[in-house]
């Protein structure tokens, strides 16, 4: 049986808060971010989402008494923990996981529930599928199959303070840059992952590109790593594309949140960002 090669198309990024929801909530939306209320999905895990044009992210955690129901979520470092994907598909995707020998468990089906804004209560229902966590250090890749998109993309949760409309970019930081992007050149094909001249290797993924970059480049561009970075590879900042840099400085001014303005840019560092830096720009 033919099965097709998925094609990389960033879905959402998610932020390891583990017990500090509430934090966490407030600094982002301090950040300039509009945050859905908290959801809380049938596995025991709780989150908050920032909603944009093609992706999203997600803080996610658990509350008071839940901390077991999800343990190996909490493992990961605190800060940027996943990268997920785009599919239509979730059976699919484990096949091709399979032939590739990238596989961990079979896809899953969760849900939480969802107040909308026009008051009623939905259900996002999803199914996830794994890459076999050996292959990911400090932290998880997977593919979420949305049953009900409509539910999660709605227009009024699309329009931020700071004016961000997409995750452009997604930093992983590593030692070896070429053999962190290995398992995404299995998984999506060697042809996807292209070297660019500033050093690090990059891969298409939809509104976003997928960076694999060394401590020095991530530096360089983002003026910080997480203060715990060891080395391993490590997902360590984020891109968004603004509509007005002057809305991210003005969001960034009334939370009270540290920045560097640069000419195209501005940049908040990883200690002001929960454990990763974000850059902001046009």
């Amino acid at each position: 049986m033919s099965v097709p090669v998925p094609q990389p198309v960033l879905d959402h990024v998610v932020i390891n808060v583990a017990d500090q929801l509430d934090a966490v909530s407030a600094l982002y939306r301090r950040l300039g971010f509009q945050l859905t209320e908290r959801g809380h999905h049938s596995l025991g895990s709780s989150n908050h989402l920032a909603i944009f044009g093609e992706n999203y992210l997600e803080l996610l955690g658990y509350e008071q008494g839940n901390a077991q129901k999800r343990a190996d979520l909490w493992q990961a470092p605190p800060g940027l923990s996943g990268l997920v994907w785009k599919t239509d598909d979730a059976d699919s995707e484990f096949l091709h996981l399979q032939r590739q020998d990238l596989d961990g468990d079979a896809p899953a089906s969760f849900h939480r529930p969802v107040d909308l804004p026009d008051g009623t209560v939905g259900e996002a229902q999803f199914r996830t599928v794994r890459l076999r966590p050996s292959l990911i250090p400090n932290g998880r890749s997977f593919f979420c199959q949305h049953l009900t998109p409509e539910n999660v993309w709605q227009k009024e949760w699309q329009q931020h303070p700071n004016g961000v409309q997409n995750i452009s970019e997604f930093v992983i930081v590593a030692q070896d840059p070429a053999l962190a992007a290995q398992v995404y050149s299995h998984l999506f094909g060697a042809a996807r992952i292209l070297a660019c001249p500033e050093g690090a290797f990059v891969l298409r993924a939809g509104a976003a590109t997928v960076r694999f970059a060394s401590a020095d480049y991530a530096k360089r561009r983002f003026h910080s790593l997480p203060e715990d970075y060891d080395g391993s590879a490590r997902m360590a900042a984020l891109g968004f594309k603004t509509e007005d840099l002057a809305k991210v400085k003005a969001a960034l001014l009334l939370g009270d949140v540290n920045f560097i303005e640069e000419e195209e840019a501005i940049v908040v560092e990883a200690s002001s960002g929960f454990h990763l830096a974000l850059r902001f720009h046009l």
